[in-house]
């Protein structure tokens, strides 16, 4: 049999990677991703696998972040019971962040339920419980950065650093082909390289297919060093501070809050930016801090670049929900840090939603923001924002330092790419929305990557490895449209039809105003084109 590689997420969107590699004797997947974003993308997350459960006799973890490791415990539930290899910290990372992400969805169905019950709706299940998330952990099996393990029978993995987040890894993945061995190289998401807080990304070179991703690869960023980085982060504090009130920060829990957190707090006692309190509300992020004070050792530096954040007397953990809801009456300059990063979920979007609409407020948004997500609304410049149903007035100071970003920038990606020449049978780029995709084929070509042997695999798609290069498998059916995952999708369209129509209510001059455009906009709905019935069936199988 020729080896076959699928993807089944991270292909035209960010989110949700998932590789099916298929041998003769063996099925693996790297990763297993929570998809996140518009609802129709993440409603993928409650559909049945792609693929048999049954037949995958292992997992290949590159980290811990949900849009890689999310989906394990519903894996769990299908019936896959095989290992899943990752590093320490990744275990130890994923025990918290995937306990978290249960949680979550139990908080969230109940809330649900009681609200489909009042419609008269029937109840509805979480992708999996708390009980899932502990269980899955039991199946864990901690690998070592450049020692192979052989995972299957004909599949032999190879873990390296990829300097994202404290034991991310690439993945070097050898097996068997029909014509001879292949080696292909997962990069899973790579770091930008030159950072004081994770290990250099790093790979073997000469394989034959490179699974690239993609995040960023349309643009470039201002190379910056620790102390440009630093600079930069308390001239945002300053300005925050002169606006007279709080600084509230979205950040990941993982790495993102431990970096930003260190250099605020080192700005601080240096004198560089105002001092004042610094609040962590994020339960997840506390203890994945208590992880990096473990495990955060970083070998080149010789030192933990996290031991500030355990001995800071200006730095608070907000661990119970009433300890956040006390922020609430805290007036003036002050820091709140809290998840998550895209403002999608947890205790930021109620912290948004009491801020946004004041002017001495200042949001400084620090990572990617996915298409379709509160945090990307805000960086494009929304001025009306829907948060739990409510509609919020943007009136705070947004900002954004992508300066922190865990991710390589384009230059970074093709230097990485670069360096694991030959690459000679194919390149994939995945993990990244069709722009920035496009954007990286166009600069891997200019660096002298031949433009026939690159490809953006689009959902589900399937390609035959051979050494001579990689075929489309014909057959399969995809669960979303091409363009669908990388795109605002029905739910914004309502979000932003509701806040368009109130705020044009709102500026008529006068009632008989408002009751013409009503009149005028119930007209158009009632007499309009009528609904395609089947269409309307097969949209709402997706979403609901």
């Amino acid at each position: 049999m020729t080896p076959t590689l699928a993807f089944h997420g991270a292909a035209g969107c960010v989110t949700g990677f998932c590789a099916e590699l298929a041998t003769d004797r063996s099925r693996v997947l790297i990763d297993c991703g929570m998809f996140q974003g518009p609802k129709t993308l993440k409603a993928l997350n409650y559909q049945p696998f792609p693929f048999d459960v049954s037949a995958i006799g292992a997992v290949l973890l590159t980290h811990a972040h949900i849009d890689h490791s999310g989906l394990l415990p519903k894996l769990m539930r299908a019936g896959f019971e095989g290992p899943i290899y990752a590093t320490a910290a990744t275990r130890d990372l994923c025990e918290i962040m995937l306990a978290d992400s249960a949680g979550i969805q139990e908080s969230e169905v109940s809330r649900l339920n009681r609200r489909n019950q009042r419609r008269g709706r029937p109840p509805v299940e979480p992708i999996y419980t708390s009980r899932d998330a502990k269980r899955v952990i039991r199946q864990f099996r901690t690998v070592k950065f450049g020692e192979p393990v052989e995972v299957c029978p004909d599949v032999v993995a190879t873990y390296s650093p990829a300097g994202h987040i404290i034991g991310a890894a690439s993945i070097t993945v050898d097996l068997q082909g029909e014509d001879g061995p292949l080696r292909a190289l997962f990069s899973g998401d790579l770091g930008p390289g030159g950072g004081e807080f994770v290990t250099e990304p790093e790979a073997p070179a000469g394989v034959d297919y490179l699974i690239l991703e993609s995040t960023y690869g349309d643009r470039d960023r201002i190379a910056t060093d620790p102390a440009t980085r630093r600079r930069a982060l308390a001239a945002e504090m300053r300005e925050a501070h002169a606006a007279g009130g709080p600084l509230l920060i979205p950040a990941f829990a993982v790495e993102r809050s431990q970096e930003l957190l260190s250099d605020i707090l080192m700005l601080m006692d240096d004198g560089e930016a105002p001092v004042g309190d610094v609040f962590l509300d994020s339960p997840l992020a506390i203890k994945a801090t208590e992880i990096f004070l473990d495990r955060g050792w970083n070998l080149s530096a010789g030192r933990n670049p996290f031991d500030r954040l355990g001995r800071a007397g200006n730095l608070r953990f907000l661990r119970k929900p009433s300890e956040s809801d006390d922020l609430e009456r805290l007036k003036g300059w002050h820091v709140i840090m809290a998840a998550s990063g895209m403002c999608d979920a947890g205790r930021i979007r109620k912290h948004l939603k009491r801020l946004l609409w004041r002017r001495d407020a200042t949001a400084l948004i620090s990572g990617f923001q996915a298409v379709g997500t509160l945090g990307r609304l805000l960086v494009e410049g929304a001025e009306r924002v829907s948060i739990e149903g409510e509609e919020v007035r943007v009136r705070a100071r947004i900002r954004t330092l992508d300066s922190y970003s865990a991710h390589a920038d384009a230059s970074g990606l093709v230097r990485w790419a670069s360096a694991r020449r030959p690459v000679a049978a194919g390149l994939f780029l995945a993990h990244g929305e069709p722009e920035a995709a496009e954007g990286l084929r166009s600069r891997l070509v200019t660096a002298g990557f031949p433009a026939d042997q690159i490809r953006i695999p689009a959902l589900d798609d399937r390609f035959r490895l051979r050494r001579a290069g990689a075929e489309t498998q014909p057959g399969g059916t995809a669960r979303l449209s091409p363009d669908a995952a990388a795109r605002l999708d029905w739910h914004n369209a309502r979000a932003r039809l509701l806040l368009t129509l109130n705020a044009a209510l709102e500026d008529a001059p006068d009632d008989a105003a408002r009751e013409a455009l009503i009149h005028r906009l119930l007209e158009n709905l009632e007499n309009g084109p009528p609904i395609d019935r089947d269409q309307g069936e097969a949209g709402r199988s997706r979403t609901d």
